[in-house]
């Protein structure tokens, strides 16, 4: 009964009567003890029962062979005729690939006959020999484009322990080898359909005019009309291309939405109505600038514009002038030309000053913290946050982890002997240690909270306010309670001296405080040459009336030899790339702040003739500091954000984890080179 057809269940039912017949046989033994009479007689009738089980077992053995087989040709069959039939693309592979047999539908849609026997990558490239192979078990699918249409390719490993049919070979030597079945499914109408879903999608637009109130103020009454009748032509007219809907919330914003398919178009353009509103003429002499947020990419329509929210914050965080693209939490920034649009107007420092009275008021304690390796202008910021606390009798610890020698003449100014608190400067740890519910961190001069002195404090608290000049980026200190961003001030301590006018009736200055602050003015301004408006010096007459000495100050900004020989050594080694830019090097030995020493050279480097940008970099604990100036062809703040970092027009820098100034150099110059290529950069 050993026979390849008679295998498992079947098996076991042919060779149960003969397990019967033992069975019978000792019963019919065991009768001889108790009655050998019937013993006698049922011992042969059982060996006649096994005789002729026995003959219809084998007489009959062959019939059900040819049974079985007739049965499995025919089962066989019916299932190949499915196959042949079936509406889905069909086809069984070996373990490398090639195809052993495929059905009609396979067939028509490959352009192959079914007698096709090669590999299924030289039908369809998109899949690999390689990736089969590494597919040891399991199901897999690719996603392929094969004649202009979209399939969904789905494989499983099959294992088969029988002989296959002739028409499939198999090795002879491995019927155990295991097959690869590969079924088609065309969804090229499904991605249709989704990419249809996708165009139809709502996109909100929010469009603010930065200057309006400035711009119509200084046109002729008759002209205003004409001037605004202009003004919303021209965004009319660039979003009818979108097809758009625009409506005019208030006289200098817009609401705007249109469909997702014309989003593309825009961002290729880099949203040229920036530049295009900028040569409105209507009695105005100045230019009128606007900024854009865009959002896209929501579950809901109330995410949408959440989202054309938030990117307007951060085109007005940059200074205006730009269109912001949010999509999920992907962010985009559009617009050549990136200078930051001053405003007259000090309610907005009003406003602030008087929500961070309220907010010291109701806080036991301050903590402020500037960026990290502070600079003057972080400590000038930090020393008015000090004052405004005093001025309600709130204790205020500022955290400065490193003291360079830029810093060291004005922090010996807040000793004990002076007047001032023991612990007024603590560093990180004891930050941390002695931060509770009921204290406000203030942060200046940074909006990123990695940069900080203490990120950790920031993660421990919800109690947050933010003053800085620098341009919003993606990474930025999230939910703060009062955020006060102004890209066009010239520095952090421009905006503390305006915030320090209105916290009070009268807040009293020591000329140690107003020099402090004056000095971060100075420094940020490179002595009132950058970045300098008709705020910055009411801002350096405020602190002059305080007590501020220019010749003091003057006499703190000191440096000793060895910086200054350090400084004129980056000059002298600085290379021009592409004829505009100065890229260069400075050592951080025997130097205790050589970040600002790299600083001070990038200004100098600009004193040059034919130099539009110069990068100056340092390395200073593990890690890489680039300190980036322009005067105003080139925008040094876009240059930096490819690079991870941020700032101004003008004045920009980045941090690097890492690497070494020879491939921070490298960075530098291939991100030139692809701004130069992408029309971003014009020499």
């Amino acid at each position: 009964m050993d026979n390849q057809y008679f295998r498992g269940k079947l098996k076991t039912y042919f060779l149960t009567p003969f397990y019967l017949m033992g069975v019978f046989f000792l019963c019919s033994f065991g009768l001889f003890f108790y009655d050998q009479k019937l013993a006698c007689i049922v011992t042969p009738l059982t060996g006649l029962f096994w005789l002729l089980v026995l003959v219809l077992t084998l007489s009959t053995k062959r019939r059900l062979e040819q049974e079985i087989v007739s049965f499995a040709t025919h089962y066989a069959t019916v299932q190949k005729e499915l196959l042949e039939h079936f509406q889905l693309p069909y086809a069984l592979l070996d373990p490398a690939g090639k195809i052993l047999w495929l059905n009609n539908q396979f067939a028509e849609v490959s352009g192959k006959d079914r007698n096709y026997r090669k590999s299924i990558t030289s039908i369809l490239p998109d899949i690999t020999r390689e990736s089969i192979e590494k597919r040891h078990e399991g199901s897999f699918s690719y996603h392929i484009v094969h004649n202009d249409r979209h399939y969904r390719v789905e494989m499983s490993r099959l294992h088969f322990g029988i002989e296959m049919e002739q028409e499939i070979k198999l090795p002879e030597d491995d019927e155990e080898m295991p097959l690869i079945s590969c079924m088609l499914f065309d969804e090229t109408e499904l991605m249709e359909y989704k990419r249809i879903n996708v165009e139809q999608k709502m996109v909100t637009g929010l469009v603010y005019i930065d200057n309006y109130d400035e711009t119509l103020d200084a046109v002729e009454d008759v002209k205003r009309s004409l001037l605004t009748a202009v003004i919303d032509r021209k965004i009319s007219n660039y979003f009818a291309r979108a097809d758009a809907i625009v409506r005019k919330l208030e006289k200098d914003k817009y609401f705007v939405v249109f469909q997702n398919r014309y989003l593309p178009k825009l961002e290729e353009e880099k949203f040229s109505l920036l530049e295009d509103i900028k040569t409105t003429k209507a009695g105005n002499d100045n230019e009128i600038t606007l900024s854009i947020g865009i959002g896209a990419g929501g579950e809901s329509y109330i995410q949408s514009a959440e989202f054309a929210r938030t990117a307007m914050g951060l085109a007005l965080g940059r200074g205006g002038s730009q269109a912001v693209v949010k999509i999920g939490g992907e962010v985009s920034y559009y617009g050549r030309r990136g200078k930051e649009v001053e405003k007259n107007s000090r309610v907005k420092a009003r406003v602030k000053a008087q929500a961070l009275r309220e907010m010291m008021m109701t806080r036991e304690k301050v903590i402020c913290m500037g960026h990290q390796i502070s600079d003057v202008d972080a400590l000038g910021a930090a020393i008015g946050v000090f004052c405004a606390a005093r001025e309600l009798h709130k204790e205020c610890q500022i955290v400065l982890n490193t003291v360079t020698t830029s810093l060291r003449p004005f922090v010996d100014l807040f000793t004990e002997e002076n007047g001032y608190p023991k612990d007024l400067f603590i560093d990180s740890y004891d930050a941390v240690d002695n931060l509770t519910e009921d204290m406000l961190v203030v942060v200046v001069d940074t909006n990123r909270p990695g940069y900080t002195e203490c990120p950790e404090l920031l993660e421990m608290t919800k109690n947050i306010v933010v003053f800085d000049h620098h341009r919003q980026g993606k990474d930025q200190i999230k939910n703060p309670l009062l955020s006060y961003i102004e890209p066009y001030a010239s520095s952090a301590c421009e905006m503390i001296a305006e915030v320090l006018q209105y916290f009070s009736e009268r807040i009293d200055l020591a000329p140690n405080e107003a020099a402090c602050i004056y000095a971060g003015i100075l420094i940020d301004t490179n002595n009132f040459m950058t970045k300098t408006g008709v705020r910055t010096f009411e801002a350096a007459a405020y602190l002059r009336r305080n007590g501020a000495e220019v010749t003091r100050v003057r006499k703190l900004l000191r440096e000793n030899m060895e910086a200054y020989k350090a400084r004129a050594e980056v000059v002298r080694h600085a290379q021009v790339y592409r004829g505009a830019f100065a890229i260069s090097h400075c050592p951080a030995q025997d130097l205790e702040s050589p970040t600002v020493v790299g600083a001070q050279a990038a200004n100098e480097l600009l004193n040059i003739v034919g130099i539009k940008a110069s990068f100056v970099i340092t390395r200073f604990k593990n890690k890489i500091f680039i300190s980036a100036r322009s005067i105003d062809e080139i925008d040094v703040q876009r240059i930096m954000e490819r690079l991870g970092g941020g700032g101004h027009l003008n004045v920009a820098g980045a941090q690097i984890e890492g690497g070494t100034p020879g491939l921070v150099k490298e960075q530098i110059e291939k991100t030139l080179d692809k701004m130069i290529d992408e029309g971003e950069i014009r020499l």
